[in-house]
C-alpha cells in the first residue's frame, strides 16, 4: 500500500479520513445530552411562566449557549495547565466567597450572591468546581494510603465548605461532602473507610428512628474499625465512642438545638400533610404536578398546575415537577437515563485518562452532577427533604449553568487526550 515518505501512514486511509464528516468526531453523550436539557428547560421554564409579568426561557438558552461556547474553549485547553493554577484560583474562591459576607445579595434566605453590574453571581456554584480542581491536585501528590492522610483534604475543603455552609446554602454544602468522598474513595482510600466516614450519620439517623438498630450498626463498625485500620484497638475504640456519642446527642440536639420550623423541614417530606398550608405545600404541589401527568404528560406548555403557578421557585428547585406533568413518566424517565449516559460516559472518561489528576478532575465532575441530579429529583418526588440544591441543566440558574458547562469543557479536554488505561476506584494506576 502507498504511504507517505516518513509517516507511515496510508495515501487512501488518510483521503477517507478527509472525507468523514465534522460531526463524526463529536461526543454526542458529553455534549447532545446537556445541549438537549437545556433545550427543554428553556421550554419548561417558559411554562411555568406563562401567566407571569416576566420571562427567563430565553435567558436560560442564552446562558446555555454562551457556556457552550466557554466549555469549548477550555475543551481545546490542556487540563494540566490548570494544576498549577490550583492555588490561585482556590484562593479566588475563598476571597468570593468572603466577599458574600460584606457584599452579598439576599435572597430567600441566604446571603449567597455577587451584584456585577447587574448579573449576579453566586460564588458558591464556581466554588464547586474550584474545590475539585483542588482536591484532584491534592490527592494526584499525597494519595490516601493512611488514615492520617484524610487531615489534609479535608482540611483544605473545610474552609470554603464553612464560608457556604453559613450563608447558609445547605445544597452546596451537601454537594462539597460528596465530592470529596468520591474523589478520596477514586484516589485509592479504601470502601471500608467510607462506610466508617458515613457512619455517624446512620447512627445519628438511627437514634432518632429507630434505636433498636444501634444493637446491631455499633459493633458492626466496630468490626469494621478493627479489620480496616492499621491501628487496630484505637480504631475499634475510635469507631465505637464516635458512634455512641452520636447516638446519644442526637435526640438532645434535635430538641434543644433546632428550632421548630427547621425540624419540620427536614421530616416534612415523610409526611408534608403534617403541614399542608406551609412547609410541606411545595412537596405536596410538586407530587400531585407530577402524578397529574401520567404516562405521557399533558403536553409542553400545557401543565395546568404549571400555568398556575401552584408550585413555587418551580423554574429552578422545582422545575423536574414541571417536567413531570407536562411530558409523564416517559420523559421524566428519559431524562433519568441521560443523566445516567452523561455519567457512564464521564467514567469512561475518567478511567481513560493520562494522569491521576486528570481522571480526579472527571470524577469529581461526575460525583457533583450526580449527586445534585438524585438529591433534587427525590426532593421533587417527595422522597427527600427541600435542600435547595438545582437540577444540573435544567434549573434556571446563570451560574449553575456557566459552571456546568465549564466542567464539561474540563471533561472533553480530558477526553481529547486520554488513552486506555488510567485510574480506577478505590485504587491508582
Amino acid at each position: 500500500m502507498l504511504t507517505l515518505p516518513g509517516r507511515g501512514r496510508s495515501m487512501f486511509a488518510g483521503k477517507a479520513r478527509s472525507r468523514r464528516s465534522p460531526l463524526a468526531d463529536v461526543d454526542w453523550a458529553l455534549w447532545g445530552i446537556p445541549m438537549a436539557m437545556v433545550a427543554i428547560s428553556g421550554v419548561l421554564i417558559a411554562s411555568t411562566q406563562r401567566q407571569a409579568d416576566y420571562a427567563d426561557w430565553y435567558q436560560q438558552w442564552i446562558t446555555g449557549v454562551v457556556g457552550l461556547g466557554i466549555a469549548l474553549v477550555m475543551a481545546r485547553m490542556p487540563l494540566q495547565r490548570l494544576q498549577s493554577l490550583r492555588w490561585p484560583i482556590y484562593g479566588l474562591i475563598v476571597a468570593g466567597l468572603l466577599a458574600v459576607r460584606v457584599v452579598g445579595t439576599s435572597a430567600l434566605g441566604a446571603q449567597s450572591w455577587i451584584n456585577i453590574g447587574g448579573f449576579y453571581l453566586q460564588p458558591s456554584e464556581f466554588a464547586k468546581l474550584g474545590v475539585i480542581l483542588l482536591l484532584a491536585g491534592v490527592l494526584d501528590r499525597h494519595p490516601v494510603e493512611r488514615p492520617v492522610d484524610l487531615v489534609r483534604p479535608a482540611a483544605l475543603i473545610g474552609l470554603p465548605w464553612l464560608l457556604v455552609f453559613i450563608e447558609p446554602d445547605l445544597g452546596s454544602s451537601l454537594v462539597f461532602g460528596a465530592v470529596l468522598l468520591v474523589m478520596l474513595y477514586w484516589a485509592g482510600m479504601p470502601g471500608q473507610w467510607v462506610v466508617l466516614l458515613l457512619s455517624p450519620l446512620v447512627a445519628a439517623i438511627a437514634a432518632g428512628t429507630w434505636p433498636w438498630l444501634l444493637i446491631g450498626w455499633i459493633p458492626l463498625m466496630g468490626w469494621l474499625a478493627w479489620s480496616s485500620l492499621p491501628w487496630k484497638r484505637m480504631g475499634l475504640a475510635l469507631a465505637v465512642g464516635t458512634q455512641t456519642l452520636f447516638a446519644v446527642a442526637t435526640p438532645w440536639l434535635w430538641e434543644h438545638g433546632l428550632r421548630p420550623h427547621q425540624r419540620a423541614r427536614l421530616t416534612l417530606f415523610l409526611d408534608p400533610s403534617q403541614d399542608p398550608l406551609g412547609g410541606g405545600y411545595h412537596l405536596l404541589q410538586s407530587t400531585v404536578g407530577i402524578g397529574s401527568g401520567q404516562i405521557w404528560g399533558t403536553g409542553l406548555m400545557r401543565g395546568a398546575l404549571t400555568k398556575l403557578r401552584f408550585i413555587p421557585e418551580q423554574h429552578t428547585d422545582f422545575i423536574f415537577s414541571a417536567l413531570g406533568e407536562e411530558t409523564g413518566f416517559i420523559g421524566s424517565v428519559l431524562v433519568v437515563v441521560g443523566f445516567v449516559l452523561l455519567i457512564w460516559r464521564l467514567l469512561q472518561i475518567a478511567g481513560r485518562a493520562r494522569t491521576d489528576f486528570e481522571s480526579l478532575v472527571v470524577v469529581g465532575i461526575g460525583a457533583m452532577l450526580m449527586f445534585q441530579v438524585v438529591v433534587n429529583i427525590n426532593m421533587t418526588i417527595g422522597l427527600g427533604p427541600i435542600t435547595g440544591i438545582p437540577l444540573p441543566f435544567l434549573s434556571y440558574g446563570r451560574s449553575a449553568m456557566l459552571m456546568n458547562f465549564m466542567a464539561l469543557g474540563l471533561c472533553a479536554s480530558v477526553a481529547r487526550r486520554g488513552h486506555v488505561g488510567g485510574i480506577g476506584p478505590g485504587g491508582r494506576r
